[in-house]
């Protein structure tokens, strides 16, 4: 026995597993190109478990572009909003987890906060201009994550971008990192009035071409950038279903 634990091949193997454990533990708690591994473990499990089955089996859905999305690395997804299904709809077609920002009050209630914020999520301040959540969204993407926006900053009953807010593309032009269009088509009809119940309507995400980020945060730029992300947004939302 102690003869095979002298042969070079298992010293060989033994330095190798060494060397593959290493890079392993490098990637998932040195390197910032990725989500933290325990936030992915969490994403996978509630995609595959709720997120979708609901899309795909009740909700029909279509995805088109998902080539389009880059599988690592800081992000600012930026789409259009109807329905509270939006968040976890646009992070299940992108194939990996996207913060958003979540209500302030969510953060207060102590065992859903540590769910939230292992999931992504960040605190805004309703109705005020939130710095803190401008720096959150800053420190998520400094840490590899995809960081959702509604360029609205809140839902619309025809699922069109009436009038975009800024902060999309000053994120992109603090952090450098591209803007990804994402239209989606058929949520506002999810939830109807007079009814609780979720509807099974048909559901179609459709994910555009990589925008550069802003080259500088002045009000001119980051109005041009965010009509760019506002109109590739419309033109994959009028290809319908």
């Amino acid at each position: 026995m102690l003869t095979l634990f002298n042969r070079p091949q298992f010293h060989l193997l033994k330095h190798y597993i060494i060397y593959i454990a290493t890079r392993l533990i490098s990637r998932i708690f040195v390197t910032r190109s990725r989500e933290p591994f325990a936030s992915l473990l969490l994403y996978h499990a509630f995609k595959w478990s709720v997120v979708s089955p609901v899309l795909h089996v009740y909700l029909q859905g279509r995805i088109y572009g998902a080539e389009q999305v880059p599988r690592q690395g800081p992000l600012i997804v930026a789409s259009n909003h109807a329905s509270d299904f939006d968040p976890p709809i646009v992070s299940n077609c992108l194939q990996r987890p996207v913060a958003f920002m979540a209500k302030e009050e969510l953060f207060r209630i102590p065992i859903l906060k540590q769910a939230i914020k292992l999931y992504g999520a960040y605190p805004v301040k309703r109705g005020a201009a939130d710095r803190s959540a401008i720096r959150a969204a800053l420190d998520c993407l400094s840490e590899g994550w995809a960081v959702g926006v509604f360029l609205e900053g809140t839902r619309t009953i025809d699922a069109r971008i009436n009038n975009p807010k800024l902060g999309a593309a000053l994120i992109a032009a603090k952090a450098q990192v591209p803007l990804l269009p994402v239209s989606l088509w058929g949520t506002q009809a999810i939830f109807q009035k007079g009814s609780p119940i979720p509807q099974p309507v048909p559901v179609t995400v459709r994910i555009g071409k990589l925008i550069d980020p802003p080259t500088s945060t002045t009000r001119e730029v980051l109005e041009a950038v965010t009509q760019k992300c506002t109109a590739a947004i419309h033109a994959l939302h009028d290809m319908g279903r």
